[in-house]
């Protein structure tokens, strides 16, 4: 519908003029958006300030929802109060809708409920009258029907203008309403207008006279890297209202503020930056309400360990200015005590070390009878929450920056609306008010007020009707614009269309995308359309809409990245530091793994055995493979303390073997449903194992998990054999259990470097005589040993050795070899195999391996 048919059309010049004159010509400015109102605010101070003023009357410049709302408002605080009945809040609206499509039976009820409210307003928006088409708005009509039933005492946003209508004579008019920017008026916007009964008037954008070009780039990170350092560029050259457009803003705001970040602040500086991202992000994702609602989970249920992690860490709970150091070195802890889920009293018992955080945990569970299991009205939840909060000592103990105290701020009018929800919703458990405040915060979008910015980054629809000194819109390929059509489902898709909803058809949609087009080729002096050629390994094509354009290069100056900055600052010196100082000690803690990562990289075991630097523990669900590995080796070490030798292996094992998985159970801690599982998963690798055991010639278990002390190189090592077994073929086998599913194999043994040398270690420092060395492979399915021997058939599948003596001489070799380089300081970054060695360390960021080996080598390729 052409909004300036048939009613006077203003300049823009004019408009500003009638501003100007204040109350003495009273004027209001309605806007499709709060942007444009913005926007056009900011024209407006400019207009008066370049006549020599310094003070004016603020205009009245609006969006038009808050226009109606206004005067919504004014009539409740007047003499219609009675006759106008509660509006609703959007919170109440969608748990209206949640209530009527939930009694259908529905599954997927929020999403309905939502696309639901949609439908709503756009019936009322373009006056379709919903019905029969198909199931979807046949489903909608009947949902409306008890929609209606339910609301037929308050209103709804979606009513509000057709609702005021009647009241319109008895309120408060301006003499003048001027519909600013309006590409579409909907009939219901329409019939308002006309029904305010004041003049009604037109304005929009003056059309600009603009250089226009069209640039390509090789991919979208490219073309976002250059819309910044263009933007910047015309910053620097005097530009005062810059506009980058961006399509994909909503999917990747995350990344456009990282990109425009980094060019406008090379240096990291925490100056206030020149640009605004006009699209907010969901409440929920804010630190301070992030920590809000995991204190309010945590309070009743069972959390994920990560935010756990995130709430020990946060500077938003009582006392954590204070327990600053205590609290990060219980989060390392607690990745080692808890698991991949953490409850309250767990936590609580962990902080023992941090007094003030624990004081405040536990009064969080002096709480938890008061809504565990209870029921409650919404408004008694808010409170109740709020409790909860001012028992966290939330949001903590040092004063919040601007942001941080606007956004507290919006978390309080979230906890508002959960309790406005008391005059629709009925009681509710702790779990359904949690969601429905999680919910509440997930849908809102916002974002902290911060002083006027020259460059505005902007979503495609918000840009319409804003004009700029130098305009470049982003990502206009042919998949991206024009805008495919999505229509409503719960409305008849020929009325949509008949009414002409842009989104309803293709035609509608590339009409009005035509449009805006045309309207940001007017609205700046210099406008600069882009588009990315590549996707991945795909070609992508522009839009048919700038595709007649000519493509032209934009210059764009280079600015220098941080690490130029970084590098510009101070002088590069180039150090050969591969050797520490000599290890002073003769005991050196880390047992037997201090070679082995010698052997690995120097400077792992530097890192690890000097400097005490290990990867925090990832919690994982359930049991991880170290304590799944532990979980063996205590099942096998209590079950060879029952069995002694060979001779026990003919009788009945069932009862060796459920004391043992018992044992092992037990010694882990392991509890409720997973020590049932685990004990039962025990005992049956203990029968499967003890197969592979009967094959073996006689023996007799002389050792189980055996603390020695071992030398090489003049130091001291703790050593610790899982087995160790006489053999009757003479001598002893020293046996080692291997539990994981990776490649395994003797080979591993091999010097120079071993990458397992902990057996050959065992081998040539104990008093005993060693005659072979197997790892066991404890694995269901997999179940062998697999070692050297010096005799024949000492044990199944062990290889005997070519030449045992001289295997031992090696060995030992090595081991003096590795010793004397670890005692000698030796600490260079040499992993063995690349990046293969380098996978699982955890020490990358202290190393910067990454900056010395470029390429992944290829998997490392060994059988037996």
């Amino acid at each position: 519908m052409d909004p300036g048919a048939a009613l006077p059309i203003l300049r823009k010049s004019e408009l500003f003029e009638r501003l100007a004159r204040g109350r003495s010509a009273p004027v209001t400015v309605v806007t499709p958006n709060k942007r444009l109102s913005r926007a056009l605010m900011l024209e407006f101070d400019a207009f008066q300030i370049a006549k020599g003023l310094s003070v004016w009357e603020a205009p009245d410049i609006l969006p038009f929802g808050v226009f109606v709302q206004r005067l919504y408002e004014d009539g409740r605080y007047a003499d219609l109060s009675a006759a106008l009945p509660m509006l609703l809040t959007p919170a109440q609206e969608e748990e209206l809708w949640k209530q009527v499509v939930g009694g259908s039976g529905l599954l997927a009820v929020e999403g309905a409920a939502a696309k639901c409210r949609d439908a709503w307003t756009l019936a009322n928006l373009w006056r379709i009258r919903p019905g029969a088409g198909n199931q979807d708005t046949e489903a909608f009509a009947r949902w409306l029907t008890h929609y209606k039933k339910k609301t037929e005492n308050d209103l709804d946003t979606p009513r509000l203008p057709d609702a005021l209508q009647r009241f319109l004579p008895e309120l408060k008019r301006p003499k003048l309403v001027v519909a600013y920017a309006f590409d579409i008026l909907p009939p219901q916007t329409k019939e308002f207008l006309d029904a305010l009964g004041t003049e009604i008037a037109f304005c929009r954008p003056d059309p600009r006279s603009a250089t226009v070009s069209r640039a390509a780039f090789d991919s979208a990170k490219r073309e976002i890297e250059a819309a910044a350092q263009w933007a910047r560029a015309r910053l620097e050259a005097g530009g005062k209202r810059i506009g980058v457009v961006v399509p994909s803003l909503p999917e990747d705001r995350k990344e456009v503020a990282r990109v425009f970040s980094r060019v406008m602040r090379p240096g990291g500086e925490k100056a206030a930056m020149p640009f605004n991202i006009s699209i907010g992000i969901p409440l929920e994702r804010y630190p301070v309400v992030a920590l809000a609602l995991s204190v309010l989970r945590v309070s009743q249920e069972e959390i994920p360990f990560e935010e756990a992690s995130r709430l020990v860490r946060s500077p938003f709970i009582g006392g954590a200015e204070t327990e600053l150091g205590a609290r990060m070195r219980l989060e390392a802890r607690l990745r080692e005590k808890l698991g991949a889920s953490v409850v309250l009293p767990k936590l609580i018992a962990a902080a023992g070390q941090t007094p003030l955080l624990r004081a405040r945990l536990e009064k969080l569970y002096a709480l938890r009878e008061t809504g565990l299991f209870s029921q409650k009205t919404p408004a008694e939840w808010a409170r109740h929450f709020s409790s909860v909060l001012e028992a966290a000592g939330f949001p903590g103990e040092r004063a919040l920056d601007s942001d941080e105290f606007q956004t507290q701020a919006k978390w309080h009018e979230a906890l508002g609306e959960l309790s406005r929800l008391d005059r629709i919703s009925k009681e509710m458990s702790f779990s359904q008010a949690f969601q429905t405040l999680r919910k509440i915060c997930a849908d809102t979008l916002f974002q902290p007020e911060t002083p006027d910015t020259p460059i505005q980054v902007l979503g495609l629809l918000e840009s319409a009707g804003v004009e700029f000194d130098h305009l470049w819109v982003t990502g206009l390929t042919d998949e991206a614009w024009p805008l495919k059509s999505s229509p409503n489902p719960f409305l008849p898709l020929a009325q949509q269309r008949k009414a002409g909803i842009p989104e309803a058809s293709a035609e509608t949609s590339l009409a009005l995308d035509r449009r805006i087009t045309d309207g940001w080729k007017q609205a700046a002096g210099e406008v600069v359309f882009s588009h990315f050629t590549k996707e991945e390994d795909r070609d992508v094509l522009p839009s048919p809409l700038i595709a007649d354009l000519p493509e032209k290069a934009v210059e764009i100056p280079a600015f220098s990245k941080l690490r130029d900055v970084i590098f510009a600052s101070g002088k590069t010196e180039t150090l050969q530091d591969r050797v520490a100082p000599a290890v002073r000690e003769k005991q050196v803690r880390g047992g037997t793994r201090v070679l082995s990562d010698q052997s690995a990289c120097p400077f792992r075991a530097f890192a690890r055995h000097r400097l005490h630097a290990e990867e925090l523990e990832k919690p994982a669900e359930g049991l991880d493979a170290s304590k799944r590995g532990k979980l063996v080796h205590e099942l096998m070490k209590h079950l060879w303390g029952l069995l002694k030798d060979s001779s026990s292996l003919q009788g009945n094992l069932d009862s060796a073997i459920e004391q043992a998985a018992a044992a092992a159970v037990e010694e882990l801690e392991l509890e409720g449903r997973l020590a049932v599982l685990e004990r039962s998963r025990m005992a049956r690798i203990a029968r499967e194992w003890l197969e592979v055991e009967r094959s073996r010639p006689e023996f007799s278990v002389v050792g189980v998990e055996d603390k020695r002390k071992i030398s090489f190189a003049g130091l001291e090592f703790d050593a610790r054999i899982d087995r160790m077994d006489k053999l009757s073929s003479g001598g002893h086998a020293i046996i080692d259990y291997k539990t994981g599913g990776g490649n395994i194999t003797p080979k591993r043994w091999e010097p120079p470097r071993p990458d397992e040398p902990q057996l050959p270690l065992y081998a040539i420092s104990v008093s005993e005589e060693v005659t072979a060395v197997a790892f066991a492979k404890v694995r269901p399915g997999e179940m062998r040993f697999m070692g050297y021997s010096r005799d024949d058939k000492a044990i199944p599948k062990v290889q005997k050795a070519r030449a045992w003596e001289p295997l031992l001489r090696d060995w030992k070799a090595e081991a003096e070899r590795l010793g004397q380089s670890f005692a000698a300081g030796e600490a260079g970054v040499d992993p063995k195999k690349d990046l293969i060695t380098c996978r699982y360390c955890g020490l990358e960021t202290l190393c910067r391996v990454y900056e010395k080996i470029n390429v992944l080598a290829e998997e490392e390729s060994e059988e037996w």
